[in-house]
Parts: structure tokens; sequence; C-alpha cells
């Protein structure tokens, strides 16, 4: 084991939470890890051979999975984007990239007993979407014969869809390939917004697609807004979500936009000018909240609602299984997040591609989960999802006293007025009006 493990080779295999965790969040809707140590925590020690046995201390545990791929073509050059697409419009080339995802199967399945059953399943991009049907069917083809997909209607199968590269047809081919979950990048819809953004795309785009997805029986569909772009008024933002709830869609994000031309060239499109200050995003935020809250919409934490109802319920039993999973992340630049440590794969295409036709694992970076880092996934997740945050109770699940370990960020929570204290107890100032990542930076993590 390299360097990077911890002394004991089984300190990183411990549960996520050691003992009960009695008024933490034990009902939590999401996964203790969702949100920390963040992506700008791993390292470069952590390699493939430390990937390896995590790999083989997850399959001890025999928890089930969820396979997260990263499919990275897009043929569209939008000026927001905070990812690094490949962009092209020769559909070809992906074929020689869903060859390389099955040889990081084969690898994977090494280390992974046969009869895990892959309860989760989803493909972002870049633009999934991008794929030709048949390279769809061909990719669940290939994760069919490597994983034991869930075929119960319990399985939580989703993809991301960009309205300008999809249409019914698309929608069915998905529901026939075993999909029951969409996720719609809607962004705004605002013509100035979007044309400020190189997005162009219409609203009956969307609507056509929300209802044949509805029709089809997918059981949730999710569209993505984002707060912060060019030309974004706190006006037009409302005229937005107005034109989205009367849509009625079973769940919403609300995204923040970071203005970043260094890390992402194409941001360098946009004015400084043009974007809404920290104030007005700010007031987009509150807006949109109690807009939402009005309109019969439950903030469930990490900027996500979802309808009041059958809507809301089947969103906390999804986030419940997906706390049961040890998620797998497949493709350029993905992320696995398995219950003792966090892994990224290469986030270049050249270097992803280089180490499979090496025959290794194409890990980047990674993290072994301290103990420290447990206690603050826990505590952040409790804000989160439940508001509150019984530092009696979290100290006695680890056997600590977690208001002195936890000293500095309490203090700076308290500071920047995202908490209240009253002696053992933390309430979240004003729910669903500050972003996630002001929580996790709080903690002293930088945001993904």
């Amino acid at each position: 084991m390299s360097a990077s493990a911890p002394a004991d080779p089984h300190a990183h295999a411990a549960p996520l939470v050691p003992g009960p965790a009695r008024g933490l969040g034990d009902a939590s809707p999401g996964p203790v890890s969702r949100g920390y140590p963040g992506t700008e925590a791993l390292s470069s020690a952590f390699t493939a051979t430390d990937y390896r046995q995590a790999l083989e201390d997850s399959n001890a545990g025999g928890r089930p999975l969820s396979l997260a791929l990263r499919l990275p073509f897009c043929q569209h050059a939008c000026y927001h984007c905070m990812r690094h697409p490949v962009l092209t419009t020769d559909r070809r080339r992906a074929d020689a990239y869903l060859s390389r995802l099955d040889r990081e199967m084969v690898l994977l399945g090494r280390h992974l007993g046969s009869r895990r059953e892959v309860r989760g399943l989803h493909w972002g991009g870049g633009s999934p979407t991008f794929l030709t049907l048949n390279q769809m069917g061909d990719l669940i083809d290939r994760l069919d014969a490597r994983f034991r997909l869930a075929r119960g209607r319990d399985r939580d199968f989703g993809i991301e869809i960009d309205p300008r590269d999809a249409d019914v047809l698309t929608l069915r081919h998905l529901e026939a390939l075993g999909f029951n979950r969409l996720t719609l990048s809607v962004l705004d819809l605002d013509a100035r917004v979007l044309q400020a953004i190189n997005r162009p795309q219409s609203r009956g785009l969307t609507e056509q697609l929300l209802d044949e997805a509805d029709r089809l029986g997918f059981r949730s569909l999710d569209m993505e807004l984002t707060i912060g772009l060019p030309l974004q008024s706190r006006e037009g933002f409302a005229a937005t979500l107005e034109q989205i709830l009367a849509m009625a869609p079973a769940r919403l994000t609300l995204f923040p936009y970071l203005h970043r031309p260094e890390r992402f060239p194409p941001q360098r499109h946009i004015p400084a000018g043009d974007l809404p200050g920290t104030e007005a995003q700010g007031a987009m935020r509150r807006a949109a909240h109690d807009r939402l809250v009005d309109a019969g919409y439950v903030h469930l934490g990490w900027d996500r609602y979802a309808r009041q109802g059958g809507s809301l319920k089947d969103a906390r039993a999804q986030w419940r299984r997906q706390a049961e999973c040890d998620i797998l992340g497949l493709g350029v630049g993905a992320l696995s997040r398995l219950e003792g440590a966090w892994a990224r794969n290469a986030s270049g295409l050249a270097d992803f591609e280089a180490a499979l036709d090496d025959g290794g694992l194409p890990t980047a970076t990674g993290r072994w989960l301290s103990r420290d880092d447990r206690l603050r996934a826990q505590a952040i997740e409790a804000l989160m999802t439940r508001e509150t945050l019984d530092l009696e109770a979290l100290g006695q699940a680890f056997a600590i006293d977690a208001a002195a370990e936890l000293a500095t960020a309490l203090d700076r929570l308290q500071a920047i007025g995202l908490v209240t204290r009253r002696g053992q107890r933390l309430d979240l100032v004003a729910p669903g009006t500050r972003w996630a990542g002001e929580l996790t930076r709080a903690f002293g993590v930088a945001s993904p």
C-alpha cells in the first residue's frame, strides 16, 4: 500500500459514521459524503494502487453500487460551461471512447464481486445525448455485460439531457433502455441570457420533452436552472421561474454560475460587466426559494427541491437508496465516492486514454477519508438536509467532543451568519436562501 494510506490498513474501511447516530440525520435523504471533502481536496499522492485497495475494501463491505458515467462530448460551445467538454460534431469519435469505457469496466470488475447489484446509474456530460441511439444501446449492453444491473422498479437510472440534442424519439429510446429518471438542463428561458451564453433554445423544446417524459412514465424529471448568468436580472429570472412552474416539474435544482475564465476558457467570451453582482445574485436566490416554497415545493438541501406529494416522497426514497450505495465513477474526470475513499479519474482525455491503453486504471487523484473528514461530512449533511445539528449527538457518535473538534468551523459559520447556536444545537439561518458551497467552504473545504 502506498504511503498515502492510513497507518492502520483497515482504518479507511470503517463505517462512515461509527456507531448509532441518533439525532444526526439518520433519516437524511442523501449520502453523508455528498459534498465533503470536495474534489479540490483530492491529492495526486493517492494512486491507482490506493484506489484498487479502496475497491477491495468496498467489495468486502458488499454495499450496492451506483455507476456515474461521464460522457464528455458536446457539439455546442456554451460560454457559461463549467466543465471541460470535448467539442465535436463527429459522433464517430465516441466509438473509441466507449471501447475504453468498456476496458475500464473490465479493470474495475476484477476488484468487485459479481453479485453486487447496480441500483443506480447516471450518465452525465458533456452531453450524453450527443451519442447516437445505437451508441446509447451499445453502452447499455456493455454495462449489462460487465455489471449486475438492477431490474426492479426501485432502480434509479438517470441521464442528463440537453433539450437541443433530444426529441421524443430520444426519450422513447431511453425508456426502452431502462432509464427512469431525467435531468433537463434548462438554465434560463430568457432569450437575451441564452444568447449571451451561446445557448439558444426555445421553451417549446422543454415543454415537448417534459410532456413526453410524463406520457412515457419516467419516475422523475429534474429541471436545472442557473443563477448568476450574464444579463440576468431579478425580474427576468422571476419570469423564467413562473414559466417553469407552469410546467409543474417533479423536481427543480438551482445552481450558481461560477465565473472562472482562467480555468474555463469559453467563459472568456462573457464580459465581466454583464454578470449580475453578488447582491443581485443573492436576491435572485432568495426570491426563487420563496417562490418555490409558495408554489408547493420543499427544499431538500443541496440546492434541490421536490414538489409536495408523491414527488417529494419519491425524492427522499431515492436519496436514501443512494446513501446505501458505493458510487463508482467511469470515464474521463469521473469521481468515485466509496465508503472509505474518494478517487477521481484523469480529467484530460489524452491522459485518460493513455492510462487505459497501458493496462491501468486512470486514477489521477484521491483521498482516504479520515475521521475528521467523516465528522465534518456528517455535520454538513445534517445542516444541509435537516437544517439543524445536535453537537452532543455528533460527539457521542464519534466518541469525541464535537464542539471542540469543530470549534474553528463553528466560529466561522456564526461569523458569516450561516447558523445560530444555542448550547449544543446549531440551526441553519434562512434555509434554502444560501448556496450549499458556502456551507462546505465554511468547514474549510473548497467546493467542487
